[in-house]
C-alpha cells in the first residue's frame, strides 16, 4: 500500500524558499513544509493544509515540480509530490504538527531562505533542492523531469 506525501516550495518576494528547520535524533534538518496527505484529501489540498499548519501561510498551489517515488523493505511503498504554491494571505509563524502531542513537537523554526543560506546548511532534505530547485525556478519555461526514484 502506497503512502503519500508532499512538501511545498513557497518563495517570497525576494525569491528565499521558506524553509522548516526540525529536530529529528538530535539533529537540525531544514527542509520545505510539507506531510502526509489524510484520508479524503488530494495531494494539492495536503499541501495547502500542511504549509497553512506548520507557517500560518494561505497558499495556493501552482505546479507539480516533481513526484518522487520510493520502494524499501524498511521503509515500504512512499511517494512525495513537490508542489510550486503562491502566498495569498497569512502571516508567516511556527506552526505545530497536530498529530505530534506538544512535548514531542519537531518544528522549530520557519524561515525563508536564500540559495545560498541553502547550500550552506549542514542537512538539507531532499538534498537535491540545493541546486536542481533553482536551476528548475530560472528554466521554468523549459520543463524538466518530474518523476524520480528515491534510493
Amino acid at each position: 500500500m502506497w503512502t503519500g506525501g508532499v512538501r511545498v516550495v513557497v518563495l517570497d518576494e525576494n525569491n528565499r524558499v521558506l524553509m522548516m528547520r526540525q529536530r529529528h535524533e538530535n539533529r537540525d534538518i531544514w527542509m520545505l513544509p510539507g506531510g502526509g496527505i489524510e484520508e479524503n484529501e488530494n495531494a494539492k489540498e495536503a499541501a495547502v493544509r500542511e504549509v497553512k499548519e506548520e507557517t500560518g501561510l494561505d497558499v495556493e498551489v501552482k505546479a507539480l515540480l516533481w513526484h518522487v517515488e520510493e520502494v524499501s523493505e524498511e521503509r515500504g511503498q512512499r511517494f512525495v509530490n513537490f508542489f510550486l504554491a503562491e502566498i495569498k494571505g497569512g502571516t508567516l509563524a511556527l506552526g505545530t504538527d497536530p498529530e505530534r502531542e506538544d512535548s514531542k513537537q519537531v518544528l522549530e523554526e520557519a524561515r525563508f531562505m536564500s540559495k545560498d543560506e541553502i547550500a550552506a546548511a549542514e542537512i538539507v532534505y531532499p538534498d537535491f533542492i540545493r541546486e536542481e530547485l533553482w536551476q528548475i525556478l530560472a528554466n521554468a519555461e523549459t520543463g524538466h523531469e518530474v518523476f524520480r526514484i528515491r534510493k
